[in-house]
């Protein structure tokens, strides 16, 4: 099955525009994940959003909350969000070029397949990407992306383009925070020939294939050998609703017989929500 496309919507360069999709360009999808099971019952188990004071809650009920101060917290509901959220323009518009070499590699973020939709666009798309692949340049521009606006770098990749979600400035850290106290050192002249011949020794092509996770191959071998002729199987079954009803009920319950009578706290005043303009 084909993957669905991230976004949808128009590549813009100058007076030339065609409809392009994007698509992530990398996957977890060959990562090992697990889940927490109960290994008395053999049942999956379920995290139940839980309040100290009142028990167990609905997560739908829940609200966000950012911390101005220990314990004193902004309360922010889906209104509040709704405000400030950003409408998508559908459009990619690139509004300036600059050398890759000038982009630190600190800012190169999550990659995209840049595609056009099929029809009198790929035209358009194929004018843009080749007066690209002729200047050798890299293409900024900007979209909505998840409600976020984000920078993006786009550079020619076989037919198509390649786009690097690029970090703001603020989310990169000061590299000389941390190699300023490295100590002035002058390396021993012998010393670094000889480590030279031996990075000369060792160079290569650059292969990704050659990379491995050993830490998951080995789980999947360990994994292979549970399930090998069944021995290490046990049945899960997924809880409905009843359970998770119940879950509830026996968490109210628990907190109960944990208080032993004692008196309940007094429940903390939130503070109150920021007024908006």
């Amino acid at each position: 099955m084909a993957a669905r496309p991230t976004w949808q919507g128009h590549l813009k360069l100058s007076l030339v525009t065609c409809p392009v999709a994007l698509y992530t360009a990398t996957t977890s999808a060959a990562d090992v994940r697990f889940h927490l099971i109960n290994p008395d019952t053999h049942n999956r188990i379920r995290m139940v959003p839980t309040d100290p004071d009142a028990g167990p809650v609905e997560r739908s009920h829940l609200v966000r909350g950012y911390e101005v101060s220990k314990d004193e917290y902004v309360l922010f509901d889906d209104a509040d969000f709704d405000q400030v959220r950003l409408d998508s323009t559908k459009t990619i518009a690139i509004d300036k070029f600059v050398d890759e070499a000038d982009i630190d590699r600190l800012y190169w973020d999550d990659p995209f397949f840049v595609v056009p939709e099929k029809g009198a666009g790929v035209e358009a798309f194929a004018v843009i990407r080749d007066a690209m692949q002729k200047q050798g340049k890299v293409a900024l521009g900007q979209l909505v992306l998840r409600g976020k606006e984000r920078q993006l770098a786009l550079e020619v990749r076989g037919k198509g383009l390649l786009a690097y979600t690029l970090r703001a400035h603020d989310e990169v850290r000061d590299a000389d925070d941390y190699f300023d106290d490295i100590p002035q050192v002058k390396a021993d002249a012998d010393m670094v020939e000889i480590a030279a011949r031996i990075i000369a020794q060792k160079e290569a092509e650059f292969d990704p294939t050659a990379f491995k996770d050993r830490y998951d191959d080995a789980l999947r071998e360990m994994i292979k050998a549970k399930t090998k002729g069944g021995k290490g199987l046990v049945d899960v079954a997924e809880p409905d609703d009843t359970n998770v009803i119940d879950l509830m009920a026996a968490l109210k319950n628990s907190l109960k017989g944990s208080a032993g009578g004692a008196r309940k706290p007094p429940a903390k005043k939130p503070a109150p929500r920021k007024k908006t303009a």
